[in-house]
């Protein structure tokens, strides 16, 4: 199957406590760059949901965003930590005794001292396990949707790929017939230039400049290309570099045929299947 590098997913789990949810988007990118979004409780789980993501995309900018939300009228109970208290106000009466004028501390400066005040710990093993299983079931309908989208695409490269087999299969008999022509015509140039005579040199310099204009191996390549591309297209997988690199040689062979062009039906030839491997190489920028 194409997958292509966009799309989205979405699944959430409630629980007495709250509500838990994880989401999936990816945009086209060169490599597979992965970044999470998770609350501090749950951040030690991300090397096991990077490892997932791993195992089901290849290529694509990624970003998996996990969110908690507590249950409406849920109140997670404050507990003093008592120590430190003890501690903070043992450090407090050296200092006012060490500096004179030192202030007192208040119980809003004690409460909002780091580490004072705790909560009851959410029951993390049970959030983290839900994570697992939450992206598990996101990433069966990622990948369903980007293998939907896949399928167009697919569609599309194919119809464009058969648009070059047709230009390439009116073009391919017309060759002969060009260089002929061309040859025929340097040819009378030659000898109206040098005066008749001559007859060796003028056809060792029609043979040169013939040679230069023969694209016979242009079209051979270029439909070598077309038919690895559509190869490429039936195995399916992460293709999406090689239908790249693929599109630079089509660009190659198009761009060679036109400059070799002497004749007007080859040049529009060319000229229009450079406009489909142009459309081409826009959407293969979003397979995989």
């Amino acid at each position: 199957m194409i997958h292509s590098m966009t799309g989205y997913a979405t699944a959430a789990r409630e629980f007495p406590f709250g509500m838990l949810s994880v989401e999936l988007r990816s945009v086209n990118h060169r490599y597979l760059d992965i970044q999470f979004r998770l609350p501090d409780d749950l951040r030690a789980v991300e090397p096991a949901l990077r490892e997932l993501v791993s195992e089901h995309v290849r290529r694509g900018k990624v970003e998996c965003r996990v969110s908690f939300s507590a249950a409406p009228g849920t109140h997670r109970m404050l507990t003093l930590n008592e120590d430190l208290m003890l501690r903070l106000e043992e450090l407090e009466l050296k200092i006012r005794t060490m500096l004179a004028g030192a202030g007192q501390l208040t119980v809003a400066d004690v409460l909002r001292w780091p580490g004072m005040l705790a909560t009851d710990p959410l029951p993390l093993e049970e959030l983290q396990a839900a994570c697992r299983e939450l992206l598990a079931a996101v990433l069966r309908e990622f990948n369903a949707t980007r293998g939907r989208e896949g399928d167009k695409l697919k569609a599309l490269l194919l119809d464009r790929a058969a648009g070059m087999e047709q230009r390439i299969a009116e073009t391919a008999p017309r060759i002969p017939q060009v260089v002929d022509a061309y040859r025929e015509r340097l040819a009378a140039r030659l000898r109206e230039a040098l005066g008749g005579g001559e007859d060796e040199r003028i056809r060792q310099e029609v043979a040169v400049f013939a040679a230069k204009i023969d694209v016979d191996e242009e079209i051979s390549r270029l439909t070598a290309h077309v038919s690895e591309l559509k190869q490429a297209l039936a195995n399916g997988g992460a293709v999406g570099k090689k239908l790249d690199f693929l599109m630079q040689e089509l660009n190659r062979e198009a761009n060679t045929l036109a400059s070799k062009s002497v004749d007007l039906a080859v040049t529009r030839a060319a000229l229009e299947l450079k406009l489909l491997i142009e459309q081409m190489r826009e959407q293969i920028q979003n397979i995989e």
